[in-house]
């Protein structure tokens, strides 16, 4: 790294058990994303995981070298560590390119309990991979950045102002490589997509839900946009996730 971690942006973990929450952040954003519903876990007594992913949470310069390779092995590296300090079961959950990484986790770990996507990057990009990588051939770094898609006004994302183009390219490269493994998925999940999302196509989460094997319990948020985390809806996104994790880990 070459910059310090940006205050709210540290990884954030909690002591509880048996049973553990492992959060992972989005795209170019960071624990902050992610944190009330880490600690919402954690005030009812769960052993919680929210890692800061290579890149993320300090400067964009440090972002510009990472891709899917990084920030895969560091949602695994966290889950490892979940998983040596709780005796009973793990959900993992995350937002956008977080749910991407628990998607992915999902297809190597079939003991998880259950999953829970956040308007997760499931499905091909199509057009835009193709704009994205004319801009990486053209020589160019970024974009206008994507984050604080949110509908209240008093709420923000801290997130980075632009979207760096290599890391987004190696994104939608993993999200294309990870389609084979979809219908492997067995486990439940808890599936939440905004109805107005400025950023992940609500589409990608009907990807999903028509591709995997196991059972999917859908939640449409209708007043929060793509942080759905840190929105309007956000008390009853905890709430729900909390039930469908406490339900899961009983089975």
């Amino acid at each position: 790294m070459t910059a310090p971690v940006i205050p709210g942006a540290e990884p954030f973990t909690a002591d509880g058990g048996p049973h553990g929450f492992l959060a992972i952040h989005g795209f170019t954003g960071n624990p902050s994303s992610m944190r009330p519903l880490a600690q919402r876990f954690a005030h009812a007594g769960w052993a919680v995981e929210c890692p800061l992913l290579p890149g993320h949470g300090t400067a964009l310069d440090d972002m510009l070298p990472t891709r899917w390779s990084d920030w895969s092995a560091a949602a695994e590296e966290a889950y490892q560590r979940l998983a040596e300090r709780v005796e009973g079961r793990i959900v993992i959950g995350g937002l956008s390119m977080g749910g991407t990484l628990t998607v992915w986790l999902a297809t190597r770990h079939a003991e998880v309990a259950g999953i829970v996507c956040i308007n997760p990057v499931v499905a091909s990009a199509g057009q835009l991979r193709d704009i994205v990588r004319a801009g990486v051939d053209m020589g160019q770094d970024t974009m206008a950045g994507i984050s604080s898609d949110i509908a209240d006004p008093d709420s923000s994302e801290l997130a980075y102002a632009e979207t760096p183009l290599r890391p987004l390219l190696s994104l939608f490269d993993a999200v294309e490589e990870l389609q084979p493994s979809l219908a492997s998925i067995s486990v439940p999940i808890l599936l939440v997509t905004s109805a107005q999302d400025h950023v992940v196509p609500p589409f990608n989460s009907d990807h999903l839900a028509d591709a995997v094997s196991g059972p999917v319990e859908r939640i449409v948020l209708e007043r929060s946009y793509h942080v759905a985390t840190l929105d309007y809806d956000r008390d009853e996104l905890e709430e729900r996730a909390i039930d469908f994790a406490t339900k899961v880990t009983a089975l």
